[in-house]
């Protein structure tokens, strides 16, 4: 058995052209492009890799021989390779095509090839070419097998993640991480990544515990920040939901409604009442028209006037809140109650 793999490596070590595949001028072709890339011309280098890619493809027939002095010998076998373009070739033309967003030709080069075959970055590439085209699917898999090969490349491990994660399978995400973090604890991406994972199973306790972490190790980021307030709600943690919430609404230039909304929520909660209307105001200019958000804003507005002891104007906002829940029966009530007893207007109650 050993004799014939040795006698058939041979063989394929002797492979000779029929008729001559013209070695020299396809590798001119490659280092024709291989300068242009050092260049960052990827315009003229993808048409050198693409004609070296086509002259490779069309080559003949080769055939190989115990006797690689004589192809012709009646020993000789024709021979044609599943696959007649060199590997570096291809993983070239690829990466040519993927950093010019040709994410569709990337991943028609690099898909078939043998996993043994690609490279660490051809794996990245083939992961986010699929990724990019909107198929997760695909990016999911092609991610995996990535990990297969390289565990501890955290950036992939943490865009694993949050593929899972928000592909309504939080817990494969959480698997995914820990894996991960039981080498490596300090990954800020990954962490994250984990974080969220936990945030959409529903176990805030352990999401908590990771914003917590990522808090101490600097992680100041809006997404950091916002997701954190929106766990420590999730447990009744309004103090550490408010020191959290507000500096993501300062970093969003004001400009992010559901931190406005919550931060006002969470700071009416705490019986921060002007301040916080101040943000329900906020959020209640940037969500409009969205009239789900507006029917959830105007109510909190209204909680938040009445706490404040501002009963006109909760009653105003409760009105305009009927406006997008005409059937509240409760609001309804809320004026009522507010109007005959506090404000003193029996005939509107």
């Amino acid at each position: 058995m050993n004799k014939t793999l040795t006698l058939f490596t041979l063989a394929l070590l002797s492979v000779t052209t029929a008729k001559g595949e013209g070695l020299d001028s396809l590798a001119l072709l490659v280092q024709r492009g291989d300068s242009l890339m050092q260049q960052y011309n990827t315009y003229e280098a993808l048409k050198y890799y693409q004609q070296a890619y086509d002259k490779a493809q069309q080559r003949d027939a080769v055939y190989f021989t115990m006797n690689d002095s004589d192809p012709t010998s009646p020993t000789s076998k024709s021979y044609v390779p599943e696959d007649r373009v060199p590997r570096q070739l291809r993983l070239k033309l690829a990466d040519c095509q993927y950093k010019r967003a040709n994410y569709r030709q990337t991943a028609e080069l690099l898909k078939n090839m043998p996993e043994d075959s690609l490279t660490h970055e051809a794996f990245r590439q083939l992961a986010n070419s699929y990724k990019q085209q909107g198929d997760m699917g695909a990016y999911m898999y092609w991610a995996a097998q990535l990990l297969n090969h390289y565990p501890m490349d955290g950036e992939v491990v943490a865009g694993l993640t949050l593929a899972y994660a928000r592909s309504d399978q939080p817990q494969k995400g959480i698997v995914c991480a820990l894996k991960y973090t039981l080498k490596d604890s300090t990954n800020i991406l990954v962490n994250r990544a984990e974080a969220e994972a936990w945030l959409l199973n529903g176990d805030y306790t352990a999401a908590s515990k990771l914003y917590e972490r990522l808090l101490q190790q600097g992680d100041s980021t809006f997404s950091t920040l916002y997701s954190a307030g929106m766990c420590y709600t999730k447990t009744d943690s309004l103090e550490r939901a408010y020191e959290c919430l507000k500096p993501a609404l300062w970093l969003s230039n004001m400009k992010h409604p559901g931190a406005a909304w919550r931060l006002g929520v969470v700071s009416v909660d705490t019986h921060r009442y002007d301040e916080g209307l101040s943000y329900l105001s906020l959020a209640l200019d940037l969500m409009q028209p969205d009239t789900v958000a507006m029917r959830a804003i105007t109510l909190s507005q209204g909680e938040g006037y009445y706490l404040a002891k501002h009963y006109d104007k909760a009653v105003e906002s409760w009105k305009r809140h009927l406006t997008y829940n005409p059937t509240s029966m409760a609001t309804y009530y809320n004026i009522a109650n507010a109007l005959g007893y506090l404000i003193k207007d029996d005939e509107q109650a």
